[in-house]
């Protein structure tokens, strides 16, 4: 048998080159700062291949890659891979989210510092030969007994606050997944809310995905909830802060100043507004993960888990597939994906902050092997509130655990409307909210949200609206969507009579707009609205 080939196309640690050579049965071709046009001759004698950022894996690459089984990606960012290709091709793409959790912790907090204590204009000043004047001009602020809020609590957010209680700060969270029990480890205080969480604090840092529910989560409302005089740090990722009202609260003296790591578009203009100011700012340009120590260790992580997979199979850190033999596969069947669309109806309508999944399993289904189901149903719950490749099939019982939330599976012999029935429950203290689904021919649908009866496929956009259950509410809904130029795929209501309340799940041509969500839960009588795209 021929030996497993591997292009490192970018650079990495040279101990990672070596634990790849090393391996028995691998051999490495270490060709750096390839053209594309090279790469695309090239990558069809490959196994495997480990980037960084600068190679892009294309989907016409992947075309071409008729051998490749494996895309190693030496850090956290998969931008520079096409992931659905990647998936279409049957290529595993694996990422490194632990290497860098340091050295971004220690680079966001080094911006917190270098802002409250003028660090970067100081340093400017006294370079301009005005040292009596920068002495003069920036005076610092004290983190000493300051109030922190860390929007994301995952592993970075999380070594943040470790380093600010020792600069004895006292430090509030949010994270929709994090449990009070985790959080009294922590020695963190809980916020319900982002708004809560931001009230009176003076210092907040951001340390969460970007995504369509946290684009400018710091926007003119949020930052007004500061106290006055605060600071503003986000390492994480661009467009988190809305940065003309960030500009606005800084000029307006509300905001003392910021420390980005980030932009919204980088590389940022030469005259963004921001970089005019004259005090407590801090700007680096997306350095966060880059020390020797980062580098070595997603190096040598990446070429670890490329060996492992073309040594034993075993998968770590896969971000699109994972492995499924096929009977696992033909027994499950469609009871994966109905699992992952009830993960992330949860995620969406479930409370926040819960202590535990439960996924129970009725009728014949009970008696298969569901594990991976399980584990189906927690990744999609956790995506929602993780980045890009920071939960995965593989990883997701340990995020959950990190963050306190138990996953509970049961097997129930009662008898059900249906011959199979998988259920899903979040649940926080007394609060629960459950979903179940089932397959109805080969169509997997949900066909229950919190008790109220529906059937819905587990396809398009979705738009789940809760209302008190009298005439009128229905028929606004629709002529709303009528005027936004929505188009109904299809339609399922349910009505609980004793409770008054009805749910609509309304399926989609596209998703609303943010703006169209705001003017549906306007309607008097709608109490929630939520757009869900499976």
């Amino acid at each position: 048998m021929d030996n497993f080939r591997v292009l490192v196309s970018d650079p990495i640690s040279e101990k990672g080159v070596e634990a790849l050579a090393a391996a028995p049965g691998i051999d490495v071709d270490v060709n750096t700062g390839l053209p594309p046009e090279e790469l695309l001759k090239i990558i069809g004698d490959y196994d495997a291949l480990v980037v960084r950022s600068q190679t892009k894996v294309t989907a016409e690459v992947l075309a071409a890659a008729k051998k490749l089984k494996a895309v190693g990606r030496a850090g956290v960012g998969v931008d520079n891979i096409d992931r659905q290709a990647a998936t279409d091709h049957g290529v595993i793409v694996m990422n490194t989210p632990t290497g860098n959790t340091i050295s971004t912790a220690e680079h966001a907090f080094t911006l917190m510092l270098s802002c409250a204590r003028n660090i970067a204009p100081a340093h400017a000043g006294v370079l301009a030969g005005d040292f009596k004047a920068a002495r003069k001009a920036f005076q610092g602020i004290e983190l000493n007994g300051k109030r922190l809020a860390v929007i994301g609590m995952g592993r970075i957010g999380t070594e943040f606050a470790k380093r600010a209680q020792a600069f004895n700060m006292e430090v509030v969270a949010f994270d929709p997944f994090l449990t009070e029990s985790r959080a009294r480890e922590l020695k963190v205080t809980l916020a319900e809310s982002p708004d809560a969480a931001l009230k009176g604090a003076d210092v907040v840092t951001l340390h969460v995905p970007l995504t369509d529910d946290t684009k400018h989560i710091m926007n003119a409302d949020r930052l007004a909830l500061m106290n006055p005089g605060a600071i503003v740090v986000n390492c994480a990722r661009g467009g988190l802060i809305d940065e003309a009202a960030l500009k606005a609260a800084i000029d307006s003296g509300h905001i003392a100043g910021c420390a980005l790591d980030v932009f919204e578009n980088e590389p940022p203009a030469a005259d963004h507004p921001l970089f005019s100011l004259g005090k407590h700012v801090a700007f680096t340009p997306h350095l966060g993960a880059s020390t020797n120590e980062a580098q070595e260790n997603v190096g040598i992580e990446v070429a670890i888990q490329i060996r492992d997979f073309l040594s034993t199979g075993e998968i770590r850190n896969a971000i699109n597939m994972p492995s499924l033999d096929a009977a696992a596969l033909k027994a499950l069947g469609s009871y994966l994906d109905l699992a992952g669309a009830l993960g992330k109806v949860l995620a969406k309508l479930g409370p926040e902050n819960p202590d535990s999944l439960r996924v129970s399993y009725h009728g014949d289904l009970a008696s298969k092997d569901t594990g991976l189901v399980s584990r189906t149903a927690l990744y999609r719950l956790l995506e929602r509130s993780r980045p890009d490749g920071q939960v995965n099939l593989v990883n997701a019982p340990a995020v959950a655990k990190s963050m306190g939330l138990d996953l509970v599976e049961s097997t129930i012999n009662a008898q059900t409307e249906f011959s199979d029935l998988l259920v899903a429950e979040l649940r926080k203290g007394d609060e629960k909210f459950r979903v179940a689904g089932t397959i109805i021919g080969r169509s997997p649908r949900i066909v229950e949200i919190n008790r109220l009866f529906v059937d819905v496929p587990i396809e398009g956009h979705l738009l789940i609206v809760r209302n008190d259950d009298r005439p009128g509410i229905v028929g606004a809904v629709g002529t709303l969507l009528g005027e936004f130029g929505q188009n109904i795929a299809n339609f399922s209501l349910a009505r609980d009579k004793a409770a008054k309340n009805a749910i609509s799940v309304i399926e989609l041509d596209a998703p609303c707009e943010a703006d169209q969500m705001e003017k549906i839960r306007q309607i008097p009588g709608v109490t929630s609205a939520s757009g869900i795209s499976l």
